[in-house]
């Protein structure tokens, strides 16, 4: 069953069978922790399930279903020497490819992306860094994955392509990078900038300001300098800009991102994150940028990792910072990029074919601070990503509007999508 038929069921009670039935046990499993915590009545249950079936439903922040590796060809890659950066490199290929080329991954990808009801993911196509040729190994990945999951998915670089592929019954991607493109031979502002421009025509629409450590830009979130925007950062905000990339400080330090809301000339965001006025984590963001961000006509994504979160650290916890955010900004300024990602059934088994590895050194841009969280299960299981219906009838639940809930969904972030691009040079 396509993702058309999906969308197309009628009727309440009919709704809810169907949307069951496009699951496997490790997605009702997920799905039933939800409804345990959530508790909804069968009214709001229905209602809010049909609400998010009709709804365009734009993941701000986030990743596509992810594959199972194939374990065997990993080992023997290890067992021929391959070094760290090698396997990793495989893994990650064949976690964001494998669907476009095995059919039981293929399987998996459609049933995790009907069983969310997703229209759009702001898919994440770039690593930490700020370095091209690192940037471009996964736009190149999920490019692969969209030209060859034909009927099911698609690469689309504008807020009316995303309309068009709802209206299709299709799924799609909408392209971000983890960083913004620098070659780092320092000729002058506008040399140094010039790949902005280059990796927005290859289809990234937003790019990190940072990543958790300070570069060249500016700080970012785990710096306890907290020293806020450079120069060189207040230029790059200029281009992205004048270009049609959507700033995004999600990452980024409270000053950083205070600064970069302040400079920029369009809607920002802060794609993934959450309110530092329910808990203070360095992911978080106060109450004072989250205006600042609401100021540029943009949006705050909240994000779906419990440790973030605290509180319940479950999908009430999610809800709690919505209403939040909501209450600060209003409902034009609130979205969802969920920072998680549905991983394929098949992910343990082939997990198990691995070698054991030795200790490994900490990546950089992993350095946090310490944190004694515990997070269990049923935690993650309730903010699972395919869950995102329930996130719907949580809101349904807490008294949203439909207007409401459509914009959080979804409209929030096209609208900010389409500004950006009404600047496009």
């Amino acid at each position: 069953m396509n993702r058309r038929q999906f969308l197309g069921t009628s009727g309440s009670l009919a709704a809810a069978a169907q949307l069951s039935a496009q699951t496997n046990d490790k997605i009702e499993r997920d799905r039933q922790v939800g409804l345990s915590i959530l508790k909804p009545s069968q009214r709001d249950l229905d209602y809010g399930l049909a609400l998010h079936r009709e709804s365009i439903v734009f993941d701000a922040y986030g990743f596509s279903p992810r594959a199972a590796v194939d374990g065997d060809a990993l080992r023997e890659l290890a067992e021929d020497g391959g070094s760290d950066i090698e396997i990793q490199d495989r893994s990650e290929d064949m976690a964001m490819t494998r669907a476009a080329t095995i059919a039981a991954e293929r399987e998996e990808f459609v049933r995790a992306w009907n069983a969310a009801g997703m229209t759009c993911i702001f898919q994440n196509c770039g690593e930490e860094s700020s370095d091209p040729l690192r940037l471009i190994k996964r736009l190149a990945r999920f490019t692969y994955l969209t030209d060859h999951l034909d009927g099911v998915l698609r690469r689309t670089v504008s807020p009316e392509g995303v309309e068009q592929a709802h209206a299709d019954g299709l799924g799609c991607l909408y392209f971000t990078g983890n960083g913004v493109p620098l070659t780092q031979q320092w000729v002058s502002v506008e040399d140094e900038l010039r790949y902005v421009r280059i990796f927005f025509q290859l289809g990234i629409r937003m790019m990190h300001v940072t990543y958790n450590r300070r570069n060249r830009l500016g700080d970012g979130c785990a710096e306890t300098a907290n020293g806020g925007l450079s120069d060189f950062g207040r230029a790059a905000v200029a281009e992205m800009n004048r270009i049609g990339v959507i700033v995004d400080v999600a990452h980024s330090g409270w000053q950083t991102s205070l600064d970069a809301a302040r400079a920029s000339t369009r809607p920002m965001v802060a794609s993934h994150t959450t309110c530092e006025g329910i808990y203070p984590h360095i992911r978080s963001k106060p109450d004072e940028v989250m205006r600042a961000i609401a100021d540029t006509d943009g949006l705050v994504g909240l994000c779906c990792i419990s440790r973030f979160l605290r509180r319940t650290g479950d999908i009430q916890a999610l809800l709690d910072h919505i209403d939040y955010a909501v209450k600060l900004l209003g409902p034009d300024h609130v979205a969802i990029g969920t920072d998680v990602a549905y991983r394929s059934q098949f992910t343990e088994a082939e997990a198990r074919k691995l070698p054991r590895r030795g200790k490994r050194r900490t990546r950089f841009a992993a350095l946090w601070p310490e944190d004694d969280f515990v997070t269990d299960a049923s935690m993650t299981q309730s903010l699972a990503w395919t869950n995102w219906p329930l996130f719907t009838v949580g809101m349904v639940q807490r008294g949203y509007s439909d207007e409401s809930i459509r914009k959080i969904l979804g409209g929030n972030v096209l609208r900010v999508a389409r500004a950006a691009l009404a600047s496009a040079a």
